[in-house]
């Protein structure tokens, strides 16, 4: 069941009736309701994997109740050993033991050893890096003393499960989303009738933007040998926009049907493209991931409190293993590789901290330092996102070679991809985010005037519904 399908219009329907009209006096029952919901949302895809995560939600539950009984510090480590243990063996398990094995293999070969090790067919349960982390953050936390555990152990299944933003993210912590189960919850029309709005933009950047730029990247990146390098610039310029579409647009839809429940998400992006520097950017884009490799990695590990090589050692982990949480491919550790490349000299010129404001705040257009800076930005990111898209090493580089080789304009293929009503969309999802990036989200316009908000909803139904595309196309971080 995904958020661009017709059985989650009425899932949500449903859910959304049972929840308000028939359960709102009650809040226990509203959360039994609520993982209910969760699971059956979770197993439309393999309800063989529903045992993963209430396995996982079991442990950190008990492991919460163990660490607030214990003051013995060997006790404690203990438990939070085995939390940890428990839930990146099972994401090792099931993301990563083929890449483990298959890298073992051709490793011994390059020593002139030959070991047969078989591969299994693993299937990937949807959004188990996400939940994963969600558990082990709680532990974490309840470890350190800065949150009190739960006895509760509907709301704690709830919040572990929590159906908007399960497979996706955002990445929440129990310390924001866990009391929200234990506060009676009251239908707020303001509220709810915003996070409609935050869905219809969601469903536009996925459906209109992602879905439609999506052909032009899997053509370009599939037959790359026979497009010059112009078009295969557009290619990586197009799946930028595809991600963003895509996933920010989950973002979007997540945030905005949990605050239909009375829940408030954190937000996930922040309108990363119009970031003057990597640092920047990266405080914008998955803000819930970064900032969880933040707090549990990179401050454990000394964060900026270290000497200058220690700093730069902590920097290169943190990226490298965002990541290889992306996916066991190479691909994905040399995309973590290039941003903390990017990284770095910002770090050794201690001007990370330089752009923590919104970008020509108050005014309509940047500065020419403000665009040219975004600009650069943007290519960087592009030129990374084309190692994230591809397929592997080889292929990456071969691409980048051939868009190299030949940069020039040998056909009117370009023409024929700009000229498209892609084109359009772009420009229209760019002016509106611009005009914005100072809001939660583009159609935070509750202050407009109502015929002004009507004529935006009417546009952008429209197009959904006349550009969209139709077949229900998953979005690119469920395989995540």
């Amino acid at each position: 069941m995904i958020f661009n399908s017709i059985s989650f219009g009425i899932f949500l329907f449903i859910v959304f009736t049972i929840y308000w009209f028939i359960l709102k006096n009650n809040l226990k029952l509203q959360n039994l309701f609520v993982l209910v919901s969760s699971y059956v949302f979770y197993g439309w895809w393999d309800s063989r994997f529903l045992i993963l995560i209430v396995f996982s939600s079991l442990i950190d539950y008990f492991v919460g109740l163990g660490l607030e009984k214990n003051n013995s510090n060997k006790i404690r480590k203990l438990l939070l050993f085995t939390s940890v243990f428990i839930n990146i063996g099972l994401l090792g398990i099931f993301k990563y033991f083929n890449f483990f094995i298959d890298n073992f293999v051709e490793a011994t070969q390059f020593f002139g050893f030959h070991i047969n090790l078989s591969t299994i067919h693993i299937i990937l349960p949807v959004g188990i890096s996400f939940y994963t982390f969600q558990t082990l953050s709680y532990s974490i936390d309840v470890y350190r003393r800065t949150l009190k555990p739960t006895r509760d152990i509907i709301a704690f299944f709830a919040f572990v499960s929590f159906f908007p933003q399960l497979v996706a993210g955002p990445i929440e912590r129990a310390s924001n989303l866990l009391p929200q189960f234990y506060k009676k919850r009251k239908f707020v029309y303001a509220s709810a009738v915003d996070g409609l709005r935050q869905i219809l933009w969601g469903l536009f950047k996925k459906v209109v933007i992602a879905d439609n730029c999506a052909r032009y990247v899997n053509d370009i990146f599939s037959n790359y040998t026979d497009y010059s390098g112009t078009t295969l610039i557009l290619g990586g310029v197009f799946f930028a926009f595809q991600i963003y579409g895509d996933f920010s647009g989950y973002s979007d839809i997540a945030i905005g049907t949990a605050r239909l429940f009375g829940f408030n998400l954190m937000q996930n992006f922040a309108f990363p493209y119009f970031s003057r520097d990597i640092a920047e950017f990266w405080r914008r884009w998955h803000i819930s991931l970064s900032t969880w490799f933040r707090d549990y990695l990179y401050i454990p590990l000394g964060g900026s409190r270290v000497g200058p090589g220690i700093k730069i050692r902590n920097m290169f982990i943190i990226f490298l293993v965002s990541g290889f949480w992306h996916g066991a491919n190479w691909t994905f550790i040399v995309w973590g590789f290039l941003n903390a490349i990017y990284f770095l000299p910002l770090m050794l010129t201690k001007s990370n901290r330089n752009n923590t404001d919104i970008v020509a705040h108050g005014k309509l257009f940047p500065t020419f330092k403000e665009f040219f800076q975004i600009g650069v930005t943007f290519f960087l990111t592009v030129f990374a996102w084309i190692f994230f898209r591809a397929e592997n090493i080889w292929i990456a580089l071969a691409y980048i070679k051939h868009l190299v080789l030949n940069i020039h304009i040998a056909t009117s293929q370009p023409f024929i991809f700009l000229f498209d009503k892609i084109t359009i969309f772009l420009l229209l999802l760019i002016i509106v985010e611009w005009l914005q990036r100072d809001k939660q989200h583009a159609l935070d316009i509750a202050s407009m005037e109502t015929y002004k908000k009507w004529v935006i909803y009417t546009i952008i139904a429209l197009i959904i519904l006349n550009f969209g595309i139709t077949n229900e196309t998953p979005f690119i971080y469920f395989q995540f």
